[in-house]
């Protein structure tokens, strides 16, 4: 899919970002009928209809003695439009949206094949790589003429190793398969197929199954868990603040109950379909043909038994077949080479799908039995790409922990980032001591000249592509960091002091941050929202050094 630029989008220029807190439901009130609901049970629920002034000793307790999970029974979300580089370390904060380490993530091949995989293993594989047991050292069996024997040796690490000298070949062979055995060469690669594992994901609107592309794995530090368990058997094990998709929507998972219900992988019975008429087919099948010389390369796989042909032995697949989705019939995106003895074996099942009916994949209620704190541990996160942010863990659908605009899915504004003459441009000191002082009025200058400049020319790439028929997608490679995004971030008041006080300087903090200006712009505008939402946990926040707890 392509766009058609507007011709009137010019580039604009900020050197300020947007905060805005659009939902909430945060007070020092849910602090304390948390923090006392270990000493009188249900009565403190009394504490929402009480003066929180009056128990303003607790909170500043709670706070100095680092009793956490009290200050995190509550939910602020704030739009921010800032510089992409701003969101790339905002990234790094997710920690209220985590899930345990051993939660099992399905992952879906482009044939609809299900496999699962640890979150904690994809984290792995994602970022370090896998570990390769092939021997990579050099050497093994040769004849030694004058000896007239065959001689085992082994090259590794940049030395020779002479094994002996042996009466036949299998012999030596022997020596040098044992040598490696007791000397494994391993080394870590990271495998592009990993880069682009797709998710099962369910369309919010039908709650059919759908894929999604992983955009990233992020581990999320140590958090306290919960463990929400089902009717079925499923559990979930995730903080209080993970979003789970149920019945009515999505809701943390703090706030669920037993008896409530989630989502979760399940089936439905396949709608009724009626058999394609011939001419529509044949319709379908004139567009098909006319697609193929653009969507199959001179050598390509087949996406069912994934061997190399030459595309005269390839043809054009429905992914999803016609009689099972006639909306994708004319889909680029649900086309992929298929080689002839697969294509004709598929396509003479396919009227047949409408008449014997079937299952379809589906996400269907699943009812909570218990809910149990779980203790603390290592916790993870996963960012996928829309239309739907979310993904199966543990066979519950979840979200995804960051939504930002997307220039895949719309052509994206140009408005950049040009920093002001408050923005203090040279650094001084070495790496661990330094500070920024003010720029001079030619430094200024020049910054926002090569800026603007620099943005203007890769915005006029960026539009040349799209109206060349280049798909976004491709299209915005060419925009740099300094272009303006936007996005929804949610947090509890413990994971909003966390951020505060590695991202924003203050004559108060007990252990100094020196924060990117640009994100601490971010930070100031968010604690300013929220301190007029809880006033005695911010006062006690500052008078606690500002230290999370």
């Amino acid at each position: 899919m392509t766009d058609t630029p507007a011709d009137d989008l010019k580039p604009s220029f900020r050197s300020d970002v947007t905060v805005e807190l659009v939902k909430h439901t945060a007070s020092d009130a849910d602090v304390l009928f948390a923090a006392r609901v270990s000493t009188v049970g249900e009565q403190s629920l009394d504490e929402l209809n009480k003066d929180p002034e009056r128990s303003k000793g607790l909170i500043n307790f709670l706070m100095r003695d680092r009793h956490g999970s009290p200050f995190e029974h509550n939910s602020m979300t704030f739009f921010i439009s800032a510089p992409i580089f701003v969101f790339r370390e905002f990234m790094r904060h997710r920690v209220g949206w985590c899930i345990a380490g051993d939660t099992e993530i399905t992952l879906e091949s482009e044939g609809g094949h299900l496999r699962r995989r640890t979150i904690a293993e994809l984290h792995k594989l994602w970022h370090m790589g896998v570990e390769d047991r092939l021997p990579h050292s050099a050497g093994g069996v040769t004849w030694h003429s004058r000896a007239g024997k065959w001689m085992a040796q082994v090259r590794r690490g940049g030395t020779n190793h002479y094994l002996g000298l042996y009466e036949n070949r299998e012999a030596a062979e022997s020596a040098v398969v044992e040598f490696r055995e007791q000397h494994p060469s391993t080394r870590l690669r990271t495998l592009e197929s990993v880069r682009r594992n797709h998710v099962r994901c369910y369309d919010e609107e039908t709650l059919l199954a759908q894929r999604a592309r992983i955009v990233d794995v992020i581990q999320s530090g140590v958090k306290p868990l919960i463990k929400v368990t089902t009717a079925t058997g499923r559990t979930l094990r995730c903080t209080v603040d993970h979003a789970v998709f149920t019945p009515e929507g999505w809701r943390k998972a703090g706030e669920l109950a037993v008896g409530d219900a989630v989502m979760a992988a399940g089936t439905a019975p396949r709608p009724s379909q009626a058999l394609v008429p011939p001419s529509l087919r044949r319709g379908i099948g004139v567009w098909t043909a006319m697609q193929r010389q653009r969507l199959i390369k001179e050598t390509d796989a087949c996406h069912l038994c994934g061997q190399d042909f030459p595309r005269e032995q390839l043809a054009l697949d429905h992914v999803v077949p016609v009689a099972g989705d006639l909306t994708r019939a004319l889909d680029e995106k649900n086309l992929a080479p298929a080689c002839e003895p697969c294509h004709t074996a598929k396509s003479a099942d396919e009227q047949a799908l409408a008449q014997r009916g079937g299952k379809i994949a589906k996400a269907v209620p699943d009812v909570i039995t218990a809910i149990e704190d779980n203790g603390e541990e290592m916790t993870y996160d996963l960012s996928v790409e829309g239309p739907w942010h979310n993904f199966l863990a543990n066979g519950i659908v979840v979200h995804n922990s960051y939504n930002e605009e997307s220039g895949r899915y719309r052509e994206l504004q140009p408005v950049f980032y040009v920093p002001d003459e408050s923005r203090k441009l040279v650094q001084e000191g070495r790496p661990g001591k330094y500070r920024f002082v003010e720029g001079t009025q030619a430094q200024q200058e020049l910054v926002g000249q090569v800026m603007e400049d620099s943005y203007r020319e890769a915005y006029e790439a960026y539009q040349q592509m799209l109206a060349a028929g280049v798909a976004r997608e491709v299209a915005r490679s060419v925009l740099p960091v300094g272009l303006f995004s936007s996005m929804y971030a949610t947090c509890n008041a413990r994971s909003l002091m966390h951020f505060l006080g590695l991202r924003t300087q203050h004559e108060l903090a007990r252990v100094p941050s020196f924060p990117q200006r640009e994100i601490e712009m971010v930070g100031e505008r968010m604690e300013a929202e929220w301190a007029k939402l809880m006033p005695l946990t911010y006062a006690a926040f500052n008078a606690n050094g500002r230290v999370a707890p």
